[in-house]
Formats: structure tokens, sequence, C-alpha cells
């Protein structure tokens, strides 16, 4: 059976997404990169598909980096194979209730 697959895009990336269904704490994804390297990555949450995982530890107030930009900032510390997404960051795309210089 092949391993679950998470890619990550950019080399700059600290998260990958999933694309496996049905991921769960303490199992094991292959992280893909554009080179077509592979690493394992455990995963301390259970992830559902096209979603995030962390990549290497990201602490609070870190950018989330996807496709090699900014997608959001961590609310809080993220362990690396944790689950990446509203819970955890605060989006910088999009806000309305952020001046030009709290988003630069």
């Amino acid at each position: 059976m092949e391993a679950p697959v998470a890619l990550k895009v950019h080399d700059d990336d600290n998260v990958a997404t999933i694309f496996s269904s049905g991921l769960t704490a303490g199992g094991e994804v292959k992280v893909l990169d554009k080179k077509g390297n592979a690493a394992e990555l455990t995963l301390i949450s259970d992830l559902p598909f096209g979603h995030k995982a962390a990549l290497c530890p990201i602490n609070a107030g870190e950018s989330i980096i996807k496709y090699g930009e900014q997608i959001g900032v961590a609310r809080k510390a993220i362990r690396r194979g944790e689950h990446v997404h509203i819970h955890n960051l605060d989006s910088m795309r999009g806000r309305g209730d952020l001046s030009r210089e709290e988003t630069a």
C-alpha cells in the first residue's frame, strides 16, 4: 500500500498540503517537494484532505508560508506534524479589520 502523500510546493514553505484522506494522529505521511525529494512526517493531529501540516516547529507570531508566500501568522506555537488551520493561524489575506501598517 502506498504511503499517504503531502506536497511541499516551494523551498521556503513551512507547511505541506495533505493529499490523502483519513489521516490520524500518529500516522506517517510522505512529503514530496517539486524536486522529487521525499521526507517522512509523523502527524500529531488528525488531518483532513487538502489541509496543511507543519513541516517544522512554528513559533507564535511567525509567518505561515505556503507556495512561497505568507498566508498568515501563527496564533500560538505549532509543533512539527500538527494541523495548521484557522484554529492556530491568523490569515493575512483579505483582512478588512487591520490597517496596512499592521499587515506589513
